[in-house]
Order: C-alpha cells, then sequence, then structure tokens
C-alpha cells in the first residue's frame, strides 16, 4: 500500500498523511489534531502532552519525549537522533539526515530529497500506534528536532 502525504501551500506543513488530516492552529504553527485525535498541550502549550489516548512523557529535562502510549523512544548515543519508538526501528540514510524506514514503512522522499512524500508498506493500513509513531517522526524531520512537536 503506497500513503501519499500532504503539504501546505507553500510545501512547509504536513497537512495530511494518507486520509488523516492535520489541523493546525490559528496561527498555523502548531498541529491541534491527527484525524479524530485532539492533541493536547502543557499549560503553556509549548510541550506535547497527548495525541488522543496516547500520553506522552519526556525525559527529566523536559525537553524531549521518552514515551509515546505504549512505545518507549531510543534515541542514538548524543541523544539526538530517534533510533526506536517501541517495536518499531526508525532508519536513516547514509549520512543520517532522513529517516528512511520506520519498522516495515518505507519513506519515500520528493525528487529534491528534501521532504517525504508517500509512505510505503506490505500491508493494508496503518495500525494506530504507527500512525502516531509516523507523525511524530514526520514532524521531528520537518526541523531535524523535537521542537517540531514542542514548539
Amino acid at each position: 500500500m503506497i500513503i501519499e502525504l500532504s503539504y501546505d501551500m507553500l510545501g512547509s506543513r504536513l497537512r495530511q498523511i494518507g486520509d488523516v488530516a492535520i489541523e493546525y492552529d490559528m496561527a498555523g504553527s502548531r498541529p491541534k489534531r491527527l484525524g479524530p485525535r485532539k492533541l493536547e498541550y502543557d499549560k503553556l502549550g509549548s510541550r506535547l502532552r497527548r495525541i488522543g489516548e496516547f500520553e506522552i512523557e519526556h525525559d527529566r529535562m523536559g525537553t524531549r519525549p521518552t514515551r509515546v502510549g505504549n512505545l518507549a523512544l531510543e534515541y542514538d548515543q548524543m541523544g539526538s537522533r530517534l533510533r526506536r519508538m517501541g517495536e518499531l526501528d526508525v532508519e536513516y540514510d547514509l549520512a543520517g539526515a532522513r529517516a528512511r524506514a520506520i519498522g516495515d514503512i518505507e519513506i519515500e522522499y520528493d525528487q529534491a530529497g528534501s521532504r517525504p512524500r508517500r509512505l510505503q508498506l506490505d500491508r493494508p493500513a496503518l495500525g494506530d500506534e504507527e500512525l502516531v509513531a509516523v507523525f511524530i517522526v514526520l514532524r521531528s524531520l520537518a526541523s531535524d528536532r523535537w521542537s517540531a512537536i514542542i514548539p
């Protein structure tokens, strides 16, 4: 199955993962819904705390997620690049700049190689946890740091 990724008119904000729409706040800078799932932030509105039923836990400094629902997040030795979400390995290209796969979900990029354009998988659909994992990885790629989902 191929799942197309859609962006806004400027091509900068992810608007849709297949048929799952991503809605943004009035300023257009912070996602507020992933399909039917409401995104909730901390009291200051700066740190993502929940995606629907998936609660997000952060490290002691509060700078990066360590758990999303039942998925424990693991990072590389430098602590800057997500390597695993639960049972889903996140694989990167040789330069380490672009995620190429999330578990068995392959990520294809546009011709310039700068923006993910579609996902490919050998089954009919993404599960709920996989959709949330894809959302988090794609958002983290947007600026190559967690501030992409924690404005």
